[in-house]
């Protein structure tokens, strides 16, 4: 970790609790500053307290914050919360953890970021590397403080960094030297207010770069192509499923890079179009920095993928299972089922009804073999069944479905948890979901 001194009796305000603020935290105290940590929940914090710190929970007194010279946030807390806004009254500086990463690790970056597959990307590159002989460690959205992480990395590793835009809006010397946009959809535009704040945030992520850095684009998205790449200072790479480009692209069922062949289609171990596209930010990623083509050919050909995220779960009795809880959108949905035999499948869809209908999915639904339907967008995924023509069956959860389905599948089918929909209706988040659904199909496995 780099010793520097700018936070040497700085009064430094950390809002949230949780991983990253614990961490952040921590180094800010070793790195000399007057640290207090505010959360609402109240909890203690004895591992804090014991160096010093001092911890208030409860609530979000207004008063911690007049007398901080900065504030460094969870990113999952909002900007109109009351300390956050007092502090942009205030003009004090806002960094979130990914800021604090950056100026203290001693190891090079590459940042990730994207409305979908960041987190499969992010873990390739990482893998890739590592197979290379590349020391690389894994941080930031995918679960490991980046603060951490940073402090611990040496200057011959480097830091592959999963950031969201909750993360980016925090920004201020953040400087990747290699960063990758995978795709920009609309989404958290709870959080954001608008579209557009949400992909000026995610725009953060270049904003330090010069043309002695890559940026990574998706040319499938017009917006990529006639926009993005138009309009920053860094060295653009594209990658594209649809045509020849200067950097990673798939032709005639081969994926090249700069026009030198890596992999056959074939031979990638994750289905569907958009895990294409993710090994194509991959390599464009891993070739960037120094990568070997045997590696990159290893990983992209064995990778197992990300739990909850088009995981394949195995083989039970002759049918195949993936778990895919992590679809808790319509897009998402139909990008996981472009990778199978729909004369082979079956779906386990519905959850929390958010108010929108479904009849996007028609299309990429044609020909499956039946749906399993749960949760409270029931009554629309059984009309969007009936109008197809498509089997189905209600049930209660995705472990009974999965349970009073089995039987009446075949050898050779698959059977795919790709909800469409987010979880809370019945779960506590999308992951417990998933993981209720691999105990159950691992039970299937033993009888």
């Amino acid at each position: 970790m780099k010793k520097i001194h700018e936070f040497k009796d700085k009064k430094v305000l950390v809002l949230g609790l949780g991983k990253s603020g614990t961490s952040a935290a921590k180094i800010l105290h070793e790195l000399g500053a007057q640290v207090t940590v505010n959360d609402a929940a109240d909890m203690s914090a004895p591992e804090l307290e014991a160096l010093g710190i001092k911890v208030v929970t409860g609530s979000h007194p207004i008063e911690l914050i007049e007398e901080a010279e900065l504030l460094v946030k969870n990113p999952g807390i909002r900007y109109d919360n009351v300390i956050v806004e007092r502090a942009q009254t205030r003009q004090i500086p806002i960094y979130t953890d990914i800021e604090l990463a950056y100026l203290i690790s001693e190891a090079p970056m590459i940042a990730l970021t994207g409305t979908n597959g960041k987190t499969t990307t992010t873990t390739l590159v990482a893998q890739i590397l590592n197979e290379s002989g590349h020391l690389a460690r894994l941080a930031g959205n995918i679960g490991f403080p980046a603060s951490s992480v940073a402090s611990e990395a040496k200057a011959d590793e480097t830091v592959v960094i999963e950031t969201s835009s909750f993360q980016l809006m925090g920004t201020v010397r953040f400087h990747p030297h290699i960063a990758v946009i995978t795709n920009i959809y609309s989404t958290h535009l709870d959080y954001h207010g608008s579209q557009e704040n949400y992909e000026a945030a995610k725009w953060n992520i270049q904003k330090n770069m010069t043309a002695m850095d890559f940026l990574i684009l998706n040319f499938n998205q017009e917006k990529m192509r006639q926009d993005y790449a138009k309009k920053t200072n860094a060295t653009v790479v594209p990658i594209s499923t649809e045509q020849v480009v200067n950097g990673a692209y798939l032709q005639d069922g081969k994926l090249y890079f700069k026009g030198e062949f890596i992999i056959d289609k074939v031979d990638l171990s994750l289905p569907g179009d958009h895990n294409v596209e993710n090994a194509l930010l991959a390599i464009a990623t891993t070739k960037l920095s120094g990568a070997k083509n045997e590696a990159i050919k290893h990983v992209l050909s064995t990778f197992k993928g990300v739990r909850h995220r088009l995981q394949f779960m195995g083989v039970a009795q002759g049918r195949l299972a993936y778990n895919d809880t992590e679809a808790t959108n319509i897009l998402a949905t139909k990008k996981a089922l472009t990778g199978f035999d729909h004369s082979k499948l079956w779906v386990f869809v519905g959850g929390l009804d958010r108010g929108n209908e479904f009849d996007e999915l028609e299309d990429s639904l044609n020909d499956i073999k039946g749906l399993i339907i749960s949760g409270e967008t029931t009554n629309k995924f059984v009309a969007l069944a009936e109008k197809m023509n498509i089997p189905y069956h209600v049930t209660e959860n995705v472990v009974t479905g999965l349970n009073e389905i089995f039987y009446q599948t075949e050898i050779g089918d698959t059977l795919l948890l790709s909800p469409a929909c987010a979880s809370w209706d019945q779960y506590k988040n999308a992951e417990q979901r998933g993981d209720l659904f691999i105990e159950a199909f691992e039970k299937l496995k033993e009888n």
